[in-house]
């Protein structure tokens, strides 16, 4: 076991990503197999990943530290504008040019708002959903350490494709109403959900915040199926691409050096059993 910690202890993130791929992906091959009666995938595997590597690797230092980023709510009001506003513009235009490329009008009273303010709220506090079965993992952990040694803009594009091919098995067995074109729309959703990480300081409540809101209204939303939907789904692909290549290209210092705060270990010295920096891989 003290083997297996210092493994751990020495490569950081490499032991974060095998857990949360090993925890989400293991019912997979056990459904294949006819062990399991339904492909399950567990959602919250980031979550449990970044709690079990930051307690062996770090110890309380980074449970602290994980748990701080998840509740940071001070941060200028315009950011909670901008977690909020910037999903709801994303749904909200692609519905309008869905609806001006022939997809049926839908009125906003026959969405189901009640149903979507109660989701929005159980989505706070539910682990086994993607927000805050995610959001603690890909975002408040992995990113201060990614960022340790790397710019923003590689640390970025690591974390889009893993967790981007991290949502394939929801896809091949058509789960969570996810298609192909998902997994790379859940790339270009990484760089704005990166920018607005280091642009609060390293906040994972607002990620938090803005995962919440764009997994509350969503295409299925409007009930559209077949030509309708897939155009939709491309439209999302195309307009939050739209929105990872503007915040690259009109905030490109952002993309250049991590600020501070949003760095884990802040300083030269890992908290820990031995108290000396080792390289975060």
């Amino acid at each position: 076991m003290s083997a297996l910690a210092d493994l751990i202890r020495r490569h950081r993130l490499v032991s974060f990503f095998v857990l949360a791929y090993a925890i989400a992906w293991g019912p997979w091959p056990l459904y294949a197999a006819g062990i399991l009666p339904e492909a399950m995938f567990i959602a919250m595997a980031p979550l449990i990943a970044a709690v079990v590597v930051a307690w062996v690797a770090e110890g309380t230092a980074g449970l602290r530290d994980l748990g701080s980023r998840m509740i940071r709510w001070r941060v200028p009001l315009r950011w909670y504008a901008v977690a909020i506003l910037t999903p709801l513009a994303v749904i909200g235009v692609t519905y309008l040019v869905n609806v001006g490329l022939g997809a049926p009008t839908v009125t906003w009273s026959s969405l189901a708002w009640s149903s979507m303010l109660l989701a929005f709220a159980v989505r706070w506090v539910n682990p086994l959903d993607g927000p805050l079965g995610e959001e603690p993992g890909w975002r408040a952990f992995a990113i201060p350490r990614l960022q340790k040694t790397r710019t923003p803009l590689v640390s970025a594009t690591i974390l889009g494709v893993l967790v981007a091919i991290w949502h394939l098995p929801l896809v091949v067995n058509a789960q969570g109403n996810i298609s192909y074109i998902g997994l790379p729309t859940t790339f270009a959703v990484t760089f704005f959900y990166y920018w607005l990480f280091n642009k609060t300081g390293g906040s994972g409540l607002l990620t938090l915040l803005a995962h919440n809101v764009q997994g509350v209204i969503t295409i299925g939303s409007f009930g559209y199926a077949g030509a309708d939907l897939a155009r939709m789904e491309y439209l999302g692909f195309v307009a939050w691409s739209a929105i990872a290549v503007g915040v690259v290209v009109f905030d490109r210092k952002a993309w250049r050096t991590a600020p501070p705060e949003a760095v884990y270990p802040p300083a030269t010295t890992v908290p820990g059993p031995s108290r000396v920096a080792t390289p975060i891989r």
